[in-house]
Order: structure tokens, then C-alpha cells, then sequence
């Protein structure tokens, strides 16, 4: 059945986190018509920092952006994985990634990147406090409906409203947030005292550490434990009861907690989607977190993002009809963003192991591991050129 009614846009995106907003910045370039609605107010980048790879920088060099983006990135020259007591177990290679792949690795914080790509974006393009809560798919277009009465009809729609996304439970009842079996606390500290100049991340009975310096002299750590979803215990956390947790962990790790405040503390279980059959339906396509999201242990979930609106552009720059462009998208995308949200499940459960015993072979075995074996993973993600047909 044909919509007769009037067409608002070519394009919708539903969501302005980093695959939304990254989108617009793509539709842009190539003078596609749409609109991006976001539900918040305002868009505040919440959230604390994350890596962009090389894949993601290479990426961001195709949407024309990296050069600017390094201005505000923190570049990682390594990022080691230690045990309880600050001894190395795994140091990759990145100066060799990052000259086999022409990019460099960064670290961002979340809200700067926000930033820097709404600052990209028309105005008129963008409408807040607009939470789409289901849609009508016709035979060629999609209409959104919203929290506050509208509607939107667009010929093609572009789902990027994350892990939880409504839209895709209503299209895929059965897709719903996984819970990882452990829960996580970050934040963003001034970093005056403790002059952490290096990435890293640790790993012990009592959870996992990390931290990575940040640009305008900040530090982001994140800290992961163990738990039943959703606990209330854990919900109740403060940095004291962190502290205490984490006290007999090298230093900086108490030192850091002691300079947080409980202001400063965002809390939230993990979760990941158990990857999608498909990520086109018809006239509808769904990118980043909301389509292929993933616990953040290989630090991909930006930087998949950023691939998906690399790679869709490319099949737009083809001028192909836009459900064959959306077609072609899912074929360079479906199997690389699972291999990622299967190893990345992976690494978390064996990263989060609590048994003394279960500690000990898998510290033993890291710290002897051939270093060709123990970056494997991370070879195998970044030595795929994610711009050519599988």
C-alpha cells in the first residue's frame, strides 16, 4: 500500500548520540534532505570518555573530520592491562597498529565530541525534546510517532536511538538490552595531583580499573563489578564505597577515587543486544548501539558507529537506489559488528573472572603469551579494511 499522505522529509534519524549526529553530518555532504530528532533537551554528551581507534580515525577522515577531532583528543601511544597489584600483563603494540593502519589512537571525552559534531549541523536540521515511541512502516515510507502527539513521515528512516531503542523492540520484539553480569561506575576528575600521563586498565578479584589521561588536563576512569542486574546495593554506591572496594589496588587507583566526588559519579549496568539478523528493514535502517550494540571491553562502540556512517555514505556517493544502498550496508556490516559483540562479551567474561584460582591461569598465561597472541583480536578488527566488500 502507497502513503498518500505528505512526505516531511526524505530521511528521519531518530537519536543525536555519536551515529545520529555523525549521520546528519554525512547527509549533509551529499545534499540529502532529513531531520534528526533527539529526546533530550539538550544535547549534553552525557557520559565520561571513550577511545576512538585507528579504524574510527580512519573513518573520521572520510567524513573530512579527523584533523579537527585530534585537536580534541587525547593521543594514546599504549594502553597496558595490569593485574591487582600494578604488574604488566598485556602491552599491545599500538605504535605498530598505529603505522600499519596511517591513523593514530585518541581518547575523547563523550561531551567534547557532542560538541564538535552538532557544531557541524544546520539548525532547522535539528528538533529536541522529540522521543519517537513507535513507528507505521508503509510501502514507501515510515511514519514516527512522538512522546508529545506529532508525527513525521519520512521516505527512510535512519534508527540511531541506542541500546534501548523503542523502535527496534517494536520492529524486533525479541531484541532487548543483555545485561553482562557486571554493573560500572566513571567519571571525569581534574588531573592536577595525580598527573596520570598513561592509559591503562586492571584486573582483579575485586573488579576491573581503568583510567586514561584526558585533553585539558582530566582524567576519565571507569571501574566494573560483578552483580545481579540492577542491584540496589550497588545503585546506592559512593565513592567511599568505592574507594574501599578498590583500596588494596595499586596506585593511582585510590588516589583517583579519593579526588572524585559523588557528584561526579555516572552509574550504569552493562549491556550489549544479541547481534541482529539484519540491519535493514526495507525503508529502514538501523546504525550504532541500536542496531549492533556492544559492551565497550574492545573500546568499538564509537568507533562501529563511525564505520556505519562511513560505510553508508559510501553507498549513498554511489547513487544507487537508496534500498539497495541500505541493502549493500548490511552485507559490509552484519558479520564484522558481530565478530565485535561476540569477542568484546568474551574478553569482558574472562576480564571479570572472581576465582582465585581461574585469576591465576589466566594472569600466568597473559603475562607469557606471545605478543602476536595476545593482541590477536585487535589485529584481526583493525587488519579488515572496513571500506571494502567482504
Amino acid at each position: 500500500m502507497r502513503y498518500t499522505k505528505t512526505i516531511n522529509s526524505e530521511f528521519a534519524i531518530v537519536g543525536g548520540g555519536i551515529a545520529g549526529l555523525a549521520m546528519a553530518i554525512a547527509f549533509q555532504q551529499i545534499n540529502k534532505d532529513f531531520v534528526l530528532f533527539e529526546q533530550a533537551k539538550e544535547l549534553k554528551g552525557i557520559g565520561a570518555g571513550f577511545g576512538l581507534a585507528a579504524n574510527a580515525m580512519r573513518a573520521l577522515d572520510l567524513l573530512g573530520l579527523r584533523n579537527e577531532i585530534e585537536q580534541i583528543g587525547y593521543y594514546l601511544d599504549s594502553y597496558n592491562i595490569l593485574d591487582d597489584k600494578g604488574r604488566l600483563l598485556v602491552s599491545p603494540h599500538t605504535h605498530t597498529i598505529s603505522e600499519r593502519y596511517k591513523q593514530r589512537n585518541f581518547a575523547i571525552h563523550r561531551a567534547d565530541l557532542h560538541f564538535f559534531l552538532l557544531s557541524k549541523i544546520k539548525n532547522q536540521k535539528l528538533q529536541l525534546s522529540k522521543k519517537a515511541i513507535r513507528l507505521e512502516q508503509h510501502a514507501d515510507a515510515v511514519t514516527l510517532f512522538f512522546e508529545d502527539g506529532t508525527q513525521h513521515t519520512s521516505r527512510f528512516l535512519i534508527i540511531a536511538d541506542g541500546v534501548k531503542s523503542p523502535l527496534r523492540q517494536q520492529l524486533i520484539p525479541s531484541s532487548k538490552p543483555r545485561y553482562s553480569g557486571y554493573t560500572c561506575w566513571r567519571a571525569t576528575i581534574d588531573n592536577t595531583e595525580i598527573i596520570l600521563d598513561k592509559g591503562t586498565e586492571t584486573w582483579g578479584k575485586l573488579g576491573r580499573f581503568g583510567m586514561t589521561p584526558l585533553t585539558n588536563n582530566r582524567i576519565y576512569w571507569y571501574a566494573c563489578i560483578n552483580t545481579t542486574p540492577n542491584n540496589p546495593i550497588y545503585r546506592g554506591y559512593k565513592v567511599n564505597d568505592l574507594l574501599r572496594r578498590f583500596q588494596s589496588y595499586h596506585e593511582p587507583i585510590p588516589a583517583i577515587l579519593a579526588q572524585t566526588k559523588d557528584s561526579e559519579l555516572i552509574w550504569n549496568d552493562i549491556t550489549d543486544i544479541k547481534p541482529l539478523k539484519h540491519l535493514t528493514y526495507d525503508n529502514i535502517l538501523f546504525i550504532g548501539d541500536a542496531g549492533h550494540a556492544t559492551t565497550p571491553n574492545m573500546g568499538q562502540g564509537a568507533c562501529q558507529a563511525l564505520e556505519d556512517v562511513a560505510v553508508l555514505l559510501d553507498e549513498l556517493k554511489l547513487e544507487k537506489n537508496i534500498r539497495e544502498a541500505f541493502s549493500s550496508f548490511e552485507k559490509r556490516r552484519l558479520s564484522r559488528t558481530k565478530y565485535i559483540t561476540d569477542t568484546s562479551k568474551r574478553i569482558g567474561e574472562i576480564a571479570q573472572w572472581d576465582s582465585p584460582v581461574f585469576i591465576t591461569i589466566r594472569n600466568v598465561l597473559m603475562k607469557f603469551m606471545p605478543a602476536r597472541l595476545a593482541q590477536k583480536n585487535l589485529n584481526k578488527l583493525l587488519s579488515v579494511d572496513f571500506m571494502k566488500y567482504p
